[in-house]
């Protein structure tokens, strides 16, 4: 049998050297707020790096997926390296690959520097969004007081994408693009000075296991080669060799995926757990409803600045009445899902999510704000965080091992499908636009980010009926949703 290490400090602590927790709960919740809001703080600032990079429009995607992908690819990976190797070090590694590449990203000269330093910025948040969860939990082991840093954690992570379209605004208006990425710098340092002060070592395995490199690898790989293929349509015709080729390799790379899961000893994603309904129903959803995150902020950033004449800061604030959206959503969903369930659920958000999307197909050049795009946007997000939560909770219906996997899975797979997704509408967007060229350029953009929104929709749909149709009928119990909570 092989011998377990769990949660034991790596190096003991005399008297007057114990850390205080509180500070340990403030480095990793604004951790955790950095990995969060990088996935929005850019979007604001994508027309100024356009501009000045001289980005394509399907290179402005990347800039966008380059961080999204690693993350999600690796994600699953990361969690099992901060238990392998240390929670304390992989923190420390995370942080340190985050904060340089925020500088290289920054310095950047042109758009292939910049997409290399935000691809390997996703790699240190797929290293670092874990272990501040595990460090939290290790640190926090009373009941009570476990609950309440996780509340917080939560609420910090959740507000990192509402400040991010804002803060992407004024730091974009106010000084460049480039301090987007710069602010990441200095508060980067002072985390990774504080962690060494703060954070004791601890690890959780089995000895003799392995790490499964080979399934992130091929994974991400795949995916990005997928993307590349989608986004290669702007340029080339569907069956061309320059969008086919990228396609059946990621799809290839994908197989070798499966084939290597199934011989790994240590499989990053155990395939048995697919057998269950609960989990593939939700993965699914989750990779149906969520390419409308991605494409929202990334449509309306462009529409507002492009066609709408705002300035970035005035974007940012355009975007405020969101999270609104966002907060009631997760609110509502939390106190339904245990009287409803979550099958039930997850179809009426989704439903509700594509009737926001809809409300925004029917967007023209410009329209009014309140009724055209923030009704209509912040009833989008309130459908997209209302299902999150069921979608977890379906993700609960499996045996209690396996139930950190079933919620890590639901995260990353939420993440590949905006990054899919957004490669996906902005191919369709930019076809529309190219097909209206004999109208005004506005008038032609607007109407393509309006067929974006109108497929987006058609997803939600999918994604309801996927719901209905495979997640089962019965509620995760009690002790495993808490087990998810936890």
């Amino acid at each position: 049998m092989r011998e377990a290490i769990d949660d034991q400090p790596m190096r003991p602590q005399a008297r007057g050297q114990r850390r205080s927790d509180s500070l340990v709960l403030a480095v990793v919740c604004i951790a955790q707020f950095m990995v969060v809001i990088d996935t929005t703080i850019v979007n604001v600032a994508l027309r100024s790096i356009q501009l000045d990079l001289a980005l394509s429009p399907s290179g402005l995607t990347w800039v966008i997926n380059a961080y999204a992908i690693p993350f999600a690819g690796f994600l699953l990976l990361g969690g099992r390296a901060a238990d392998f190797w240390g929670r304390r070090r992989l923190f420390l590694l995370g942080l340190g690959l985050f904060t340089s590449m925020s500088l290289a990203g920054g310095l950047a000269r042109n758009g292939g520097q910049l997409i290399g330093a935000r691809a390997i910025q996703g790699l240190g948040a797929a290293a670092l969004s874990p272990a501040t969860l595990t460090i939290l939990l290790t640190t926090f082991t009373d009941p009570v007081r476990r609950a309440k840093a996780l509340g917080i954690w939560a609420a910090v992570a959740g507000l990192g994408g509402a400040v991010g379209v804002l803060g992407g605004g004024i730091l974009t208006d106010l000084l460049s693009w480039r301090w987007v990425l710069f602010i990441n710098v200095p508060i980067g340092i002072a985390l990774f000075v504080l962690a060494q002060r703060a954070i004791v070592e601890t690890r959780s395995r089995v000895a003799g296991s392995t790490l499964d490199w080979s399934g992130a690898f091929t994974a991400t790989l795949g995916l990005l080669a997928i993307v590349y293929g989608v986004v290669s349509t702007d340029d080339h015709p569907w069956g061309s060799a320059q969008v086919l080729g990228p396609m059946l390799g990621g799809v290839a790379l994908l197989g070798v995926f499966v084939a290597a899961e199934r011989s790994h000893p240590h499989p990053l994603v155990p395939l048995r757990i697919f057998r269950s309904r609960n989990v593939t129903g939700a993965n699914l959803v989750m990779l149906l409803v969520f390419p409308a995150n991605f494409t929202l902020l990334f449509f309306l950033s462009q529409y507002l600045q492009d066609v709408a004449g705002f300035s970035p800061l005035r974007t940012g604030v355009a975007f405020l009445p969101m999270p609104f959206g966002f907060v009631l959503g997760a609110q509502v969903s939390s106190r339904l899902v245990g009287r409803i369930g979550a099958r039930r659920l997850v179809v009426i958000v989704s439903l509700i999510t594509a009737v926001g999307l809809v409300l925004l197909s029917t967007l023209h050049a410009h329209d009014g704000y309140l009724l055209h795009i923030g009704l209509p946007a912040s009833l989008t997000v309130f459908g997209l965080s209302s299902a999150y939560i069921p979608a977890t909770f379906a993700a609960s219906g499996v045996a209690p091992e396996d139930a950190g996997l079933a919620s890590g899975l639901v995260n990353a797979t939420r993440t590949i499908g905006g990054s899919l997704g957004l490669a996906a509408m902005a191919s369709i967007a930019a076809a529309r636009t190219h097909a209206l060229s004999s109208l005004p350029a506005d008038v032609a953009q607007t109407l393509g980010y309006a067929r974006g929104f109108a497929a987006c929709a058609v997803l939600c749909v999918t994604a309801a009926i996927v719901g209905w149709t495979i997640v089962p009928r019965h509620r995760a119990t009690t002790d495993t949703q808490l087990m998810m909570i936890d």
